[in-house]
């Protein structure tokens, strides 16, 4: 079981001191945040994509490779990458990079977003969402699995003889959560490939997203990659925590209400009793993250926003203490004491590298000299079979 934090990045006013930070602050809180979540022993830090104000992170692997260069054990993955507006092959280059750079210390996750204007931004259209999505990623698979790919679908232009680089670390893909909350052509496809399936697990009632997450376990067995337990899943979460349950609704309650994300349509203890936002004592967090392991059945990864809504760095730097110290060891054990013995472990570069090797070394692609103009040859890496020899045009 991993657990974690995400951010949507947005930069937002605090309601006490009526003042925004910069963008500049926000960045630099972003990297404070994600390295006190290594050092206080989380699993997970995780980053939205955006493209417009009030949020910050148009460049995720951009951060999360300088994170990952200033933590030592957490993984750094997406809340959300694009895989709508963002073209497969730039995908399969900037994460397989940050793959590399951060030693395999990464995954990601892949979504449609829910910022409508994104789509005519990157010159794609809405009502062409979900078909999107299902095409980049088909292709996006084969980048990170074939040598050579040739290819034509419908959303961009046709590859002939192509190979992304760099490859994979160990040849190896990053592992790839989808994320969904409303489309179940989402979850089969996840099903299909033996992905993982992550629901945001914020901003709706709770157990809302159980039917989807029981779909995706059925069709991830369907597939043959298991049994239902053994499926990969991933649920969202917000909290606020404080010493005691008084306090803690308190010292949040200006942050949330009239915040433009909840509006004043709820009241903080309606919200927080109806949906899956956790406020409360640590050990109130703790019970109810446990009622999610209840409804939704033995799961590999939890995570939950913390920063958002104008929290100044400093209580967010507390929430994280407050998770690392006080409610993940207690869940861990909680967790693992429930824990059927059929189910899936958190998905690990290093626990997948063992699956496709075994005792054996790992690839480590070389590619074979280049001919002059920026290509490799008909053969991309010395090792690459004959029978996948690319078909590129000569030069004369």
């Amino acid at each position: 079981m991993q657990f974690g934090i995400f951010s949507v990045s947005d930069v937002t006013r605090n309601p006490h001191t009526n003042t925004t930070p910069s963008e500049a602050q926000r960045i630099d809180a972003m990297i404070q945040i994600a390295e006190r979540a290594d050092a206080v022993g989380l699993d997970v830090f995780a980053i939205g994509e955006h493209h417009n104000p009030p949020f910050f992170s148009s460049a995720p692997t951009t951060l999360l490779a300088a994170i990952a260069a200033r933590t030592k054990n957490i993984i750094v993955s997406t809340s959300t990458t694009l895989i709508t507006t963002n073209d497969p092959v730039r995908i399969a280059e900037e994460y397989a990079m940050l793959q590399h750079v951060s030693k395999g210390r990464m995954d990601l996750m892949l979504g449609r977003g829910n910022t409508v204007p994104v789509y005519p931004w990157f010159g794609q259209d809405i009502r062409k969402g979900v078909p999107l999505a299902l095409e980049n990623y088909n292709l996006l698979h084969k980048l990170w699995h074939e040598d050579v790919v040739d290819w034509e679908g419908t959303f961009r232009g046709p590859l002939q003889g192509f190979t992304s680089t760099p490859r994979p670390l160990d040849d190896v893909a990053p592992f790839v959560w989808h994320g969904s909350i409303r489309t179940p052509e989402i979850a089969e496809q996840a099903a299909y490939y033996g992905n993982g399936f992550f629901a945001n697990n914020i901003l709706a009632p709770n157990f809302h997203f159980v039917p989807l997450v029981n779909f995706y376990r059925e069709r991830f067995a369907h597939y043959g990659h298991g049994t239902k337990e053994q499926a990969i899943v991933g649920l969202g979460g917000h909290a606020f925590i404080a010493r005691n349950s008084q306090d803690a609704y308190e010292s949040f309650r200006p942050f949330f209400e009239g915040n433009p994300l909840y509006g004043n349509s709820y009241g903080l203890e309606d919200f927080a009793r109806g949906t899956p936002l956790s406020v409360g004592s640590p050990q109130e967090v703790i019970d109810k993250t446990l009622t999610f392991q209840e409804a939704f059945g033995d799961y590999q990864r939890q995570l939950w926003n913390i920063d958002a809504m104008g929290l100044p760095l400093e209580m967010a730097l507390e929430q994280v203490e407050l998770l690392g110290t006080e409610v993940v060891p207690v869940l861990r054990r909680e967790m693992a004491a429930r824990r059927s013995p059929g189910a899936a472990e958190a998905p690990t570069h290093q626990a997948r590298v063992k699956a496709k090797y075994g005792d054996a070394p790992p690839r480590q692609p070389t590619p074979n000299p280049n001919r002059g103009d920026n290509l490799t040859g008909t053969r991309p890496y010395q090792d690459t079979p004959a029978d996948l020899s690319a078909d590129l045009p000569l030069v004369g």
